[in-house]
C-alpha cells in the first residue's frame, strides 16, 4: 500500500482517487476549491476522444473509458447516461481513428447542409450530480477531500507521501511555475430544453467545434471549443443547496500558510504548515466556506 496525495477535486483527480483506493492505497485528495466550484462543474460532458495522443493507446484507454462509463449508466445515481447523437461531417471522411473504441459506430447520409456523419451511442455525464456521486463514492472507500491552497506541488518525497498525482488543471500554470500552459477552452451555454434527445457534434464549425448535448433534466448544453492563451476566469461556487452545516475552514495566518490552530478545524491538513497548506474540512461536494 501506498500513500497518494491527489492535487485537483475535478472530475479527473476525484476518479484517480477512487481507482487508486480501489487499488488499495491510502489516499488524500487536497484542492484550492471544491468540486462544484472546478471547471467540471460546468462541462457539457460527453464521451469523446479529443486533442489527445498517441492514437493507439488512446484508443484502448477510450474503450475502457466506455466500458466503465456504461457500467455506471445503470445506476442513474452516478449521474451517467448512454445517448445516441451524431457527429457531422461537412466533407466525407474514412471512419475515425478510435471507431474500435465504439461498439455501435454507424454512417448516416441523412442530415441536411452536410456531407454525412457517423451516428453512435456514448456516454454523457450530469456533472453536478456525477460529481457528487464521485465524492461519496471517494469518502465511502476511505479516502479524505480536504481544501487547501497549496504554494507550489509537493514533492513525493516529503513526508508520509509516496507518490502525488497532479490533477490540478487550469492551476498546475502556477503549481510548477510554467507560465507557457494555456488552456483549452469554450463557452458553455445552458439553453432551454425543446425536446432534443440527442446530441450533435460539429467538428468543422467556424471557430472550432461546437457540440449540444442534452442532459436529464430539462435543459441542454451548447459548447465551442477552441484552444486560448492565458488564464480562464475563475468559476463562482454555486449556492449552497445541502442543510447539512457547513464545514469551518481555518483562515491562514500572515506568512505562514496555516492557521497554526488544529483544533479550529473540523479537519486539518496532515503537515500543516509545512508546506504552505491550510487547514481545512473534509468537504462533501456541497460544502463552500463559512
Amino acid at each position: 500500500m501506498r500513500a497518494v496525495l491527489v492535487v485537483g477535486a475535478g472530475v479527473v483527480g476525484l476518479t484517480c482517487a477512487i481507482r487508486l483506493l480501489e487499488a488499495g492505497h491510502r489516499v488524500d485528495v487536497v484542492a484550492a476549491d471544491p468540486p462544484p466550484a472546478t471547471t467540471s462543474a460546468v462541462a457539457a460532458a460527453l464521451w469523446y476522444p479529443y486533442r489527445a495522443l498517441p492514437q493507439d493507446r488512446v484508443t484502448a484507454w477510450s474503450a475502457t473509458t466506455y466500458g466503465v462509463l456504461a457500467d455506471l449508466a445503470q445506476d442513474p445515481a452516478t449521474g451517467v447516461a448512454m445517448r445516441s447523437g451524431t457527429e457531422l461531417l461537412r466533407t466525407r471522411q474514412p471512419d475515425p481513428w478510435w471507431a474500435d473504441a465504439v461498439p455501435d459506430l454507424t454512417h448516416v447520409t441523412d442530415v441536411p447542409g452536410y456531407a454525412g456523419g457517423w451516428r453512435f451511442t456514448a456516454p454523457v455525464a450530469e456533472m453536478g450530480t456525477h460529481l457528487r456521486w464521485l465524492a461519496a463514492r471517494l469518502e465511502q472507500l476511505g479516502g479524505t477531500l480536504t481544501r487547501a491552497y497549496l504554494d507550489r506541488l509537493p514533492e513525493s518525497e516529503d513526508e508520509g507521501v509516496d507518490v502525488v498525482v497532479n490533477a490540478s488543471g487550469l492551476g498546475a500554470e502556477r503549481l510548477v511555475a510554467d507560465p507557457t500552459l494555456s488552456p483549452v477552452r469554450g463557452q458553455v451555454v445552458v439553453v432551454e430544453q425543446v425536446g432534443l434527445e440527442q446530441w450533435w457534434l460539429d467538428p468543422g464549425a467556424p471557430g472550432g467545434p461546437t457540440y449540444v448535448v442534452p442532459p436529464a433534466t430539462t435543459s441542454c448544453w451548447a459548447a465551442p471549443t477552441s484552444p486560448a492563451s492565458g488564464t480562464a476566469s475563475p468559476i463562482p461556487p454555486p449556492p449552497r443547496t445541502s442543510s447539512r452545516a457547513p464545514p469551518r475552514w481555518c483562515p491562514p495566518s500572515p506568512g505562514r500558510g496555516c492557521c497554526g490552530t488544529p483544533s479550529a478545524c473540523d479537519r486539518c491538513a496532515r503537515r500543516c504548515g509545512s508546506s504552505g497548506w491550510v487547514t481545512s474540512s473534509t468537504a462533501t461536494a456541497t460544502a463552500a466556506p463559512a
